[in-house]
């Protein structure tokens, strides 16, 4: 648990759902059951990333509008889906098969996960939400995409779709608030910018059983200023 008096005079306590277990008890006799999430006064609570419901509450002098930022997000998704395409490309049937040893997963099962995650956050500002719903149905969907020709060529259309649309200027899309297994209620916006981290983070433990399990050099691999910018956990797995 860390205290800090904000600039604007609020005193704000942040808990650490890994380390503070009083504090995940409290979230659950609350009925809270997604993070990250806000309680003003031990009354109000604001569920997910929402800085519209936040900046007021909080009263917080700043303005926030990622908007600004979809050009540089269409070019990060685009080397981050690039890349894990060359990935895929790297390894033989059975590699792909294969369970990975951080997750009950197989690395087909974890590249698509890198390349649907954005598709389903592209889609939301359609389809109103991310659930966990949305992703069962998407897994489900793309059950028969298994091997690596028919993954890239999916996530082909997955970078065209998520550029295009980050690229279009679409203001209203990108501003639509929608409930989200990740973030909560936030916009398409904040929503795609999330799943980039999240897409990004799969990627590097891509490379690492590539590089240190399979014994492979990676294929033109994204580097370091490639993903500068993209914010992702310190532990890899």
């Amino acid at each position: 648990m860390e205290e800090f008096l904000s600039s604007n005079g609020v005193q704000y306590v942040h808990h650490d759902l890994a380390t503070d277990q009083p504090a995940v008890e409290h979230l659950k006799g609350l009925g809270i059951k997604s993070v990250p999430v806000t309680i003003i006064d031990g009354e109000q609570v604001i569920i997910g990333y929402y800085p519209k419901k936040l900046i007021p509450a909080l009263k917080l002098d700043i303005k926030v509008d990622l908007s600004v930022k979809t050009s540089w997000m269409a070019e990060k998704y685009g080397i981050v889906l690039q890349a894990a395409m060359r990935a895929a490309g790297q390894v033989s049937q059975p590699q792909l098969d294969e369970q990975v040893p951080w997750r009950p997963a197989s690395l087909r099962d974890t590249i698509m996960h890198i390349l649907s995650f954005p598709e389903l956050a592209w889609l939301s500002h359609e389809t109103g939400s991310m659930s966990a719903d949305d992703m069962a149905a998407s897994n489900q969907r793309l059950g028969d995409v298994n091997t690596v020709v028919q993954i890239c060529e999916y996530g082909e259309r997955v970078r065209s779709g998520v550029t295009g649309f980050l690229n279009s200027g679409n203001a209203d899309a990108f501003d639509r608030v929608v409930p989200a297994h990740y973030g909560g209620e936030v916009t398409v916006v904040e929503l795609l910018n999330i799943i980039l981290s999240h897409s990004t983070h799969h990627l590097k433990q891509v490379y690492h059983h590539l590089e240190n399990n399979l014994g492979m050099t990676l294929d033109r691999p994204a580097t370091d200023g490639d993903l500068d910018g993209i914010v992702t956990p310190t532990a890899l797995i």
